[in-house]
């Protein structure tokens, strides 16, 4: 996973233009961090107090190395349960760092379940968050009669034999901008408008994966997707039943979430260096769907 911001690569001290001048200027450097968790042991991403989370494993560590305080931004807050293998974060600091070095200082410091696979310096502009196009999660099911094996039960959840042609069916009605609410727990002041972009099951064998990518996803929503097209596959619910949640404007108590420990966040797309800013502004903008489907903001 990778972007085009002409950013340096692993294991090496080499910055754009960008970031040379702003190192110069300020004294600080932003850095991307790739980072991959097992997310069975940790109550989530975000920092709770007196509890283990991916954030504050990464911050204690980091702020040992770096002997400083570190805070991180992040592309998406996974929940208790969910893993990552392209999770990404940011964070700014006046820390003389050399990535190659850090890597491996940092599989040191770090527990085995959470590892820092690459580090970057970006320019400013580069938001973890704000400047990502789309997120990219697998959900990861085995319709084997004995259920996951024994290597993946941590992240593959056992399944009854499905109906995949209406699975395809009730998913590929899901696609496109809409206003997924039946599928999110509510926030408030949050939308939940949403682009879906891919929502596709992929079966080899008795793994049965569904690939899920949006340009940002909503409390819970991925896994809700996951439960609502798994009920057609059972045969408990029709493709119908699936569409027409996005009728509806709240939670829907008929929707199932599938497990936490199916799901991996997998990759996050950003755009070129050259676009960073202008995509920061639009996600910031208020998504909304104006009379007769078309939409207003991202």
């Amino acid at each position: 996973m990778s972007d085009s911001a002409g950013t340096v690569s692993v294991g090496s001290t080499r910055r754009s233009p960008a970031v040379e001048e702003r190192a110069a200027g300020t004294g600080a450097v932003r850095f991307r961090l790739d980072i991959s968790y097992d997310g069975t042991d940790f109550t989530g991403w975000a920092r709770q107090p007196g509890l283990r989370t991916v954030q504050g494993q990464l911050e204690e560590s980091l702020g040992k190395v770096l002997r400083e305080p570190v805070q991180l931004t992040v592309a998406g807050r996974t929940d208790a349960g969910v893993h990552a293998e392209g999770q990404v974060a940011h964070f700014d600091t006046a820390a003389d760092v050399d990535a190659g070095k850090l890597i491996h200082r940092m599989a040191k410091f770090l527990p085995r379940d959470v590892r820092i696979t690459g580090i970057r310096a970006v320019p400013a502009e580069f938001d973890a968050r704000f400047s990502a196009i789309r997120r990219h999660y697998v959900y990861r099911l085995t319709t084997a009669p004995y259920g996951a094996e024994p290597l993946s039960a941590r992240s593959v959840v056992g399944c009854r034999p499905v109906d995949l042609e209406a699975m395809g069916a009730a998913s590929r009605a899901l696609l496109g901008l809409h206003d997924f609410a039946a599928f999110c727990r509510r926030r408030e002041g949050a939308t939940t408008i949403r682009e879906l972009q891919r929502y596709e099951w992929v079966r080899d064998g008795h793994r049965l994966d569904a690939h899920v990518s949006a340009d940002a996803f909503c409390w819970s929503m991925v896994r809700s997707l996951v439960g609502a097209v798994l009920a057609v596959g059972e045969g408990r619910r029709t493709p119908e039943w699936v569409a027409g949640l996005l009728e509806e404007r709240q939670r829907s108590s008929s929707v199932t979430v599938a497990p936490a420990h199916g799901l991996s966040l997998i990759a996050v797309d950003y755009p070129a260096e050259s676009e960073l800013a202008a995509r920061n502004a639009q996600t910031r903008e208020t998504r909304s769907i104006a009379p007769g489907g078309c939409c207003g903001g991202s």
